[in-house]
């Protein structure tokens, strides 16, 4: 490649060696030799990594981050509010469970990756509050600007030759600085901070407001600070429990009476007020038949009676988002289904179980799915998977099905197994789960023997002799259908979480300074009266907004305006004192 001849200059010389050109300068000959940057070291990359991370642009998009990192807490479910949503979807998802278990999908809120995500965006939001507070301390304690030399050069500028008045005229300065003094005044009632600034024959105000729209600023992220450590800390004082209650029975908040719980680190065992909660009587409706939605549910109520532990009694009543607060914690009303009542006997006619068993509605006419397990008593433990139709219907395949969720005609059909249930084995199990691979099928289908089928104050015998099952009519006394044969249960979700009073606290405030930074203009107005040797005083008015402010314009106009009213309201007040004089 050819090399390129060097320039030359007017005087001759090679612009390579121009004393008169820089070292660095791109004809230079020590310019074609490569630049050193210094090197930052170890402190040097801190220092650049933490003006990163303090960057407002590096806070936004771990916002960012963190609402989306958030989404799939709401895509799966979570062990902390829906522990049964978790194990059916292990049981409806059995590959992919282990993959998404392992990515903490469904504990989303407390696995090491979104915690990461939010301690960086709470360290990146300090680092940048403490600067700007500092600076916008500053910014208050200063005077407003001086006023621009050229006023005229600024877009929103207005002039005004107002000529001298009466006896004033032989003191121009003097009309000249009692002008800005009325518009101090003016700018002052306004809201403006002001500062004057005169110079010779010149006198000028210079205003500034709009302060609060840094102000709202600052409290809308020292707003969101506050959130991020309220919820931070408020969860490890906060639990979640789950629990269900059958009508008549009753449910103490102790640890040991939860059918499951998540509380937070700082939770002790003794943390948990004691109080006894009893569900009375749940209340539902459902559409009557030949109406649009017939079968569908309506309202829902659990009347419930509280014990407090100074022994005094209260009732209340829970329904569908209105939570029973109770001794600081919040009962909510999750669910609702049938409990129907078996008993079940040996062949010497002892009974060897008699409870209520929770079944879980698979349809909206709450056909019912339960497990009811018997482990002493028998030659061999017994297993049943029971079907409930609160109104049966059969259908033309033989097959059973409820036609509405009332209990206009109940019925309950068993498969029974036998064999080794798995219970003694040290393994959780499932109270609505039975393993049926290793356990021998005595009635229903692939069986000679069909399936148990009761009404409530029914008995049937189990196969091979091994005794009885009832369903028990729960009916009280006198009733004359079946539509209170079978108990009702809740599951009622009990949250503590004494931080939620701060989190609205902060989320309040976060909203108004949203509202101040949105709303507030940051702008500044001059005012400038200059005296003529035409026996008049020109005025100038100018605006200037920092950022986008389309009634800018018109608030100069109105400055302008009131400023020449209110000259014309002092103007006989001046020449009365001057004649006075």
């Amino acid at each position: 490649m050819k090399k390129k001849a060097p320039r030359v200059n007017r005087t001759g010389a090679s612009a390579a060696t121009d004393p008169r050109r820089p070292a660095d300068h791109i004809d230079s000959v020590e310019a074609d030799t490569e630049i050193n940057q210094p090197k930052l070291g170890f402190v040097g990359w801190l220092r650049w990594g933490w003006r990163q991370l303090t960057s407002m642009r590096v806070a936004l998009v771990l916002l960012l981050i963190l609402a989306i990192a958030a989404i799939p807490g709401s895509i799966f479910p979570q062990r902390t509010a829906d522990p049964n949503g978790v194990v059916q979807y292990k049981q409806n998802n059995p590959d992919l469970f282990p993959i998404l278990d392992g990515m903490s999908m469904f504990d989303v809120y407390s696995s090491p990756w979104f915690s990461a995500i939010y301690l960086l965006l709470f360290i990146s939001l300090i680092g940048c509050i403490i600067p700007r507070i500092k600076h916008h301390a500053k910014a208050l304690r200063a005077l407003p600007p001086r006023t621009p030399a050229r006023l005229a050069r600024l877009d929103d500028h207005r002039s005004v030759a107002r000529p001298l008045q009466g006896a004033a005229a032989s003191d121009a300065d003097a009309e000249a600085s009692g002008a800005i003094d009325v518009a101090a005044k003016q700018l002052k009632a306004l809201g403006y901070r002001v500062a004057r600034y005169d110079r010779g024959r010149t006198f000028s105000a210079s205003a500034e407001r709009g302060y609060w729209r840094e102000t709202g600023n600052l409290i809308f992220h020292i707003a969101l600070v506050g959130v991020l450590v309220t919820v931070g800390l408020g969860g490890g004082f906060a639990y979640t429990g789950q629990k269900v209650v059958i009508e008549g029975s009753s449910f103490v908040n102790t640890l040991i009476d939860y059918n499951s719980i998540n509380r937070g680190r700082f939770v002790s065992d003794d943390a948990l007020k004691p109080y006894a909660v009893t569900l009375d009587k749940f209340d539902i409706t459902y559409e009557d038949f030949g109406k649009p939605g017939a079968g569908q549910a309506g309202n829902f109520a659990a009347n419930v009676t509280v014990q407090e532990t100074d022994g005094s009694t209260s009732e209340g009543k829970i329904e569908v988002n209105h939570p029973l607060n109770v001794a600081g914690d919040s009962v909510y009303l999750l669910g609702n289904g049938y409990a129907p009542t078996i008993t079940v006997r040996n062949a010497e006619g002892e009974t060897v179980l008699s409870q209520p068993v929770e079944f879980l509605p698979q349809d909206s006419a709450m056909t019912s799915l339960g497990v009811i397990k018997v482990t002493d008593g028998m030659p061999e433990q017994l297993g049943m998977i029971g079907f409930l139709y609160p109104t049966v219907v059969k259908l033309e395949s033989g097959a059973y099905a409820s036609a509405h969720g009332a209990l206009n005609l109940p019925l309950l059909t068993l498969d029974v197994y036998q064999g080794d249930l798995g219970i003694d084995g040290g393994n959780p199990v499932s109270v609505f789960e039975l393993d049926t691979d290793d356990l021998e099928k005595l009635t229903g289908r692939t069986t000679d023997v069909d399936s148990i089928e009761l009404q409530p104050g029914e008995t049937a015998d189990l196969p091979n002799g091994l005794g009885t099952v009832t369903f028990e009519n729960a009916s009280p006394a006198g009733a004359k259908d079946t539509l209170q044969s079978v108990k009702r249960y809740v599951s009622l979700q009990i949250h503590h979480d004494a931080s939620a009073t701060w989190v609205l606290v902060f989320a309040l405030l976060a909203l108004a300074g949203l509202g101040l930074a949105l709303f507030v203009p940051r702008r500044r107005m001059w005012v400038k009266a200059t005296a003529s040797d035409d026996d008049s005083i020109h005025l100038e008015y100018a605006g200037l907004a920092r950022g986008e402010d389309p009634t800018l314009a018109a608030a100069v106009d109105d400055l302008v305006d009131g400023h020449q009213r209110l000259l014309d309201g002092a103007a006989p007040r001046r020449e009365t004192s001057a004649k006075g004089a």
